[in-house]
């Protein structure tokens, strides 16, 4: 009985603090949602502070904008790893975990949009014997 009331206390979105964690590339993202006014901080800065650019910024909106919830939350993100971008997208993708775990009817949203896969693409490693990943040594006929 005490589990079950647990598990339902625990997808309520109005009580307690939802927390996810979201990977791209090499940047690792560790995202706190909890109810508020739709303040978002990322490793202490404003997220315009952090993401200058127009585009990483929307892209880190696109789970809340989809899941209607821009200023129902107070989102605290700790970013590290990797390129501005990479982390961008390693916020999305934890953003859109936390959100996910806030209520059931979010979840089915982000899942159709896609947000919840994580996009596995990564750097080639470089061969032993070529240049690169693709690019081989430059080759001399004669």
């Amino acid at each position: 009985m005490r589990r079950r009331a647990l598990r339902k206390r625990r997808y309520n979105m109005s009580d307690s603090k939802h927390t996810a964690t979201g990977r791209r590339k090499e940047a690792v993202a560790r995202v706190i949602i909890k109810p508020g006014k739709g303040a978002i901080s990322v490793n202490g800065r404003g997220v315009d502070e952090y993401f200058r650019r127009e585009t990483l910024k929307m892209l880190i909106m696109q789970p809340l904008v989809s899941a209607n919830c821009l200023d129902k939350f107070d989102i605290k993100v700790n970013v590290s790893g990797g390129g501005i971008s990479g982390q961008a997208g390693a916020v999305r993708h934890g953003l859109a975990r936390a959100l996910a775990r806030s209520g059931d009817a979010i979840k089915v949203v982000l899942r159709k949009e896609g947000f919840l896969t994580r996009d596995s693409r990564m750097k080639e490693r470089k061969k032993f014997g070529q240049k690169g990943a693709r690019r081989k040594f430059q080759f001399t006929k004669r």
